[in-house]
């Protein structure tokens, strides 16, 4: 785990970069804040989690960290004790946890349930979508208070750190740590799309997508765009899944997860 503090103080906000291995899109993010040597209106923390993983280019070595907290000291995996050091690490802050996927190219947030934090937070980052995880949320860095995660786009891919360095910055802004992005920088501000109206739409996540053994998978609906009853969901083989009941996929994909193919949520409202 890699640890940087900027300002003078006990920093109350923290940026979490690549979790997984397979996500570089958070260091990249955090060596580029660094990089601009931003001057800071309150003390943050930046922490890039998973290095280990980051230079043997794989999601984790012994288990997901993202599905090992609170940790363990004395555990016997290499994540379940990062897992514990990193949670001390982010103690009493704000934190932001940048991640990337496989299901989907454009950002969108999940939080363990909407609080005070989130609906202060959250519509001033750029993302259409906010997910509360719910049940889904254990042993993820979101079960634990005042963490948002942000998906940021497609694994590996440059616009993916690009999206994660803007988020950050939003972020930041949004928790007093910086001054807000502006028209003029040397690239557009977030580089990414802009939302139409000034509301992020809320899912809740119902229940996992399962998925059988087989060589091939597909999917045949988008995430995020209702999926009425009877429409034909994903295939695994030549066996097709169809939707028993209205719902709304998220993070479905033929392929980012061994047994599921994503989840069924809940369309529940907004945040302005």
């Amino acid at each position: 785990m890699r640890i940087y503090e900027l300002g003078e103080g006990t920093p109350e906000v923290a940026v979490v970069g690549s979790i997984h291995g397979d996500e570089p899109c958070g260091e990249r993010a955090i060596e580029r804040l660094l990089a601009d040597e931003p001057t800071v209106e309150r003390p943050v923390k930046l922490i890039v989690a998973n290095e280990e993983a980051l230079d043997a280019g794989v999601r984790y070595l012994d288990e997901d960290l993202n599905r090992a907290f609170p940790g363990d000291p004395n555990a016997e995996t290499h994540e379940g004790r990062l897992a514990h050091d990193l949670l001390r690490e982010v103690r009493g802050t704000t934190v932001l946890s940048l991640h990337s996927t496989q299901s989907y190219a454009e950002p969108f947030a999940l939080i363990d349930e909407v609080d005070a934090v989130s609906r202060s937070v959250c519509p001033h980052l750029p993302i259409e979508h906010l997910v509360e995880t719910g049940k889904f949320s254990r042993g993820r860095l979101i079960e634990h208070a005042h963490t948002i995660e942000v998906e940021c786009g497609l694994q590996r891919s440059d616009e993916a750190a690009t999206n994660a360095y803007w988020i950050a910055r939003a972020f930041l802004a949004a928790t007093g740590v910086l001054a807000a992005p502006i028209e003029g920088d040397a690239e557009p501000p977030l580089s990414l799309h802009r939302r139409d109206a000034d509301e992020v739409t809320v899912f809740r996540l119902l229940d996992q997508i399962p998925k059988a053994p087989a060589e091939r998978y597909e999917v045949f609906v988008n995430n995020f765009q209702r999926v009425r009853r009877g429409d034909p969901v994903a295939a695994a083989d030549s066996d097709t899944y169809s939707a028993d009941s209205e719902f709304y996929p998220v993070l479905l994909s033929a392929n980012g997860y061994e047994d599921v193919f994503g989840y069924a949520a809940d369309r529940v409202g907004t945040l302005a």
